[in-house]
């Protein structure tokens, strides 16, 4: 089961951000703790910045996947754009729906909110989030058959 999480709901957002700390503590990225997490993205969802998918398991209702969604308007089209900025299923929960199911509620809950293109960006080693983003229609724009692009960033 996939719901949309929104800033009232703070046992969710907490979820939500336990998740999103988890997929970071993974790959060895530094997060802040959840409970900051959580507060900043009630801020988020609370503006209408990002939209906060959240999937349990079935049965149990146990968060095992999260999804973050950015919807802004496109300097290309009239419509919006959407960005996939996060997606983590829980290690042992893969392979079982949930990362589809997440995605494919972002791509409803973006079309229903104006958006004619969507992104989404995974490493190069992530073999099985490739595989999950082009089962669910999106291509590769990079590396076959394009330039591969190299994503720079930097603290301000």
């Amino acid at each position: 089961m996939v719901q949309t999480v929104t800033g009232g709901s703070g046992a969710d957002l907490l979820d939500a951000a336990r998740l999103l700390h988890d997929f970071n503590e993974e790959y060895g990225e530094p997060a802040p703790p959840p409970r900051e997490l959580a507060s900043r993205l009630a801020e988020l969802t609370g503006g209408g910045h990002v939209t906060v998918l959240l999937a349990r398991a079935h049965g149990t209702g146990v968060p095992v996947g999260v999804a973050v969604l950015r919807i802004q308007p496109s300097i290309w089209s009239r419509g919006q754009e959407a960005y996939l900025a996060e997606l983590y299923v829980v290690p042992s929960r893969r392979g079982q729906g949930y990362g589809r199911g997440l995605v494919s509620e972002a791509m409803r809950v973006a079309r229903e909110r104006g958006a004619d293109y969507a992104l989404v960006v995974t490493s190069e080693d992530d073999r099985l989030a490739q595989r999950l983003y082009e089962a669910a229609g999106f291509r590769r724009t990079e590396g076959e058959g394009g330039p591969v692009m190299i994503a720079y960033e930097r603290e301000l």
